[in-house]
């Protein structure tokens, strides 16, 4: 099992025939990817060859949609594009948009995101500025290195792209279901809480591995839900205990103000819903490890 992507799912590259596109899409195939065509209007018609596998070029996400059955774009799009490439695939109903660029002005995440609600969220969005989905052995969609883990029974949802690749690593001798980089943008589409959700409802995710970091409210938001709603365990590590107040970290939403958005106050708002929080990356894997040999 799997939240989101699996095996069966059909993907299309809005992007593709760019420098980043051609890469990715590249890995993502060598992953085993089912990718079924790419988005350009420039480039609509041509075929891409890729090791032997050709990839069809189309006009827009409605035609590849149309032609392929696709129900997952992936988006390497430059950021001044970003927004009218998410509101092409909202306009095509296709269930998973993965947004891959960074660098997106805050009003336009806001916009698509807004609109894709106007459209009644029948797209899911993932990122921006984020790594992707991986459900190893099966479908990888985004920039996570597909072989440095395997299947298993960990889901894991993240902020941090690097910290997922870190846990991902750290834990492949046990594997994933299902590994979501959110993003660390002030504004995302898909958040902690959608993916708690999925994974205590998925019967093959046995603990959920949760990547924070400091800024904003959606951890306690998250820690909150899971104090309701989550049976499953739940460990949790929140990046940014040395930050300085006032200061951006790495990511546009990473931001101390005050007491709020510290890496101290989540942690403590973690574990007042029984989530166990490491200090560091790898001792978060070690708690992993020990409930899962339980």
């Amino acid at each position: 099992m799997a939240i989101w992507l699996n095996k069966d799912s059909k993907v299309i590259v809005q992007g593709m025939t760019g420098a980043t596109g051609m890469k990715h899409t590249k890995l993502m195939l060598g992953d085993g990817t089912h990718v079924v065509g790419g988005v350009n209007p420039r480039k609509a018609g041509q075929t891409v060859d890729f090791d032997g596998t050709e990839v069809p070029v189309f006009g827009t996400v409605k035609e590849a949609v149309e032609k392929t059955g696709a129900n997952v774009s992936v988006i390497f799009v430059p950021e001044k594009f970003t927004k009218d490439a998410v509101v092409e695939a909202i306009d095509a109903e296709i269930p998973l948009a993965v947004v891959i660029t960074e660098g997106i002005a805050v009003h336009d995440t806001a916009s698509f995101w807004a609109y894709a609600g106007k459209k009644g969220n029948k797209t899911r969005i993932i990122g921006p500025n984020c790594p992707g989905i991986i459900t190893p052995g099966q479908s990888n969609v985004g920039i996570i290195p597909g072989d440095i883990t395997k299947p298993g029974r960990i889901g894991l949802v993240s902020k941090s792209g690097t910290l997922t690749y870190q846990m991902m690593y750290e834990l492949r001798d046990i594997g994933f279901s299902t590994a979501v980089g959110i993003g660390g943008d002030p504004i995302i589409g898909t958040t902690h809480i959608d993916a708690l959700a999925a994974f205590q409802d998925d019967p093959d995710t046995e603990l959920i591995v949760m990547i924070g970091e400091i800024g904003g409210d959606a951890e306690e938001r998250a820690a909150a839900f899971i104090k309701e709603n989550v049976t499953k365990p739940v460990v949790g590590y929140v990046a940014g205990f040395t930050a300085p107040e006032g200061k951006t970290m790495g990511h546009a939403g990473a931001i101390v103000s005050g007491s709020s958005g510290t890496a101290q106050a989540k942690k403590e708002a973690l574990e007042a819903a029984g989530v166990k929080v490491g200090k560091t990356p790898t001792e978060t894997a070690k708690l992993a490890r020990e409930i899962l040999a339980g």
